[in-house]
């Protein structure tokens, strides 16, 4: 039987009228909500933090060129993670500095795989060996070591970046592929490396970078899962990702090395002797 051959009712007192009704059937479908688009961060609190990060710079090297390197490492670093979110349609991103602790650049929106995740951790260290750049210029124009001590600094900035400890650029870059062998081997592996550097922090009187590291191990050891909800790296993608960390890190070190070659006559053993004696574990 069609429709048609119903017949017609008359509406009674119970019906909702015909403008209620569509009234009724407006508002019982769900909105469409809009997420929270977080404000950029204001012009008078991005230049106070750079200021107090120059100014905290200066006071623990005591050299101005010293501290403009670092100041200036900082930014072409998170700059190169900002380059790649921005790539990977992550962005547009944003570069915060953090007074006392260093930068931050982030995203709108997740990686869409882990894959990508990897290559924003690694595009950071790789791309802020660029400020290293004009420092050797300078030094090679003036003959001051104290510029070359400045290109050092940014090489060590981006190595000790590469450091698999949460939440350093190292542990989001080789943590996928610790996950890829076990699950858990990511969380131990991690952790034990996040402890021993907060042991180094607190050995060689960097108390605030310790400080730092404690707080976000601790925050590690409550989050239980920390892969995030986007996929596990499969295994060609966990091969590539680990000969990139290599290759990144060992580009970040011969860096660092060549930078220090000239103050110790051309000797790689000399030179590296006065790397470790830098971050406090040469004799």
């Amino acid at each position: 039987m069609s429709n048609t051959d119903t017949p017609a009712r008359t509406p009674g007192p119970w019906d909702a009228k015909p403008d209620e009704a569509v009234v009724s059937e407006a508002t019982s479908q769900p909105a469409f909500v809009e997420e929270p688009v977080e404000k950029d961060q204001s012009l008078v609190w991005a230049l106070l933090s750079t200021a107090l990060m120059g100014g905290f710079l200066w006071f623990i090297t005591q050299s101005a060129i010293a501290a403009g390197a670092v100041l200036i490492g900082l930014f072409v670093h998170e700059a190169g993670h900002a380059l790649a979110m921005n790539k990977l349609g992550m962005g547009p991103a944003r570069i915060y500095i953090i007074p006392f602790l260093g930068g931050l650049a982030k995203g709108r929106r997740e990686p869409k795989s882990e894959w990508d995740g990897v290559l924003v951790s690694l595009a950071g260290p790789a791309f802020g060996l660029l400020a290293m750049i004009p420092f050797v210029g300078v030094w090679m124009a003036t003959g001051q070591g104290e510029w070359l001590m400045g290109a050092f600094f940014i090489a060590m900035l981006n190595l000790v970046n590469l450091v698999p400890a949460p939440p350093l650029d190292g542990s989001r870059a080789l943590g996928p592929v610790l996950t890829r062998v076990h699950p858990r081997l990511e969380q131990i592996v991690l952790l034990v490396i996040g402890v021993a550097v907060v042991w180094w922090g607190l050995s060689t009187g960097r108390f605030i970078l310790a400080a730092f590291l404690a707080l976000s191990v601790f925050s590690h050891l409550k989050r239980g899962v920390w892969r995030a909800a986007w996929g596990t790296l499969s295994w060609p993608e966990a091969g590539k990702s680990l000969a990139l960390y290599l290759l990144t890190l060992a580009l970040c070190a011969a860096a660092a090395l060549g930078a220090l070659l000239p103050m110790v006559e051309g000797d790689p053993a000399g030179a590296m002797r006065l790397g470790l004696n830098y971050l406090g574990v040469g004799r």
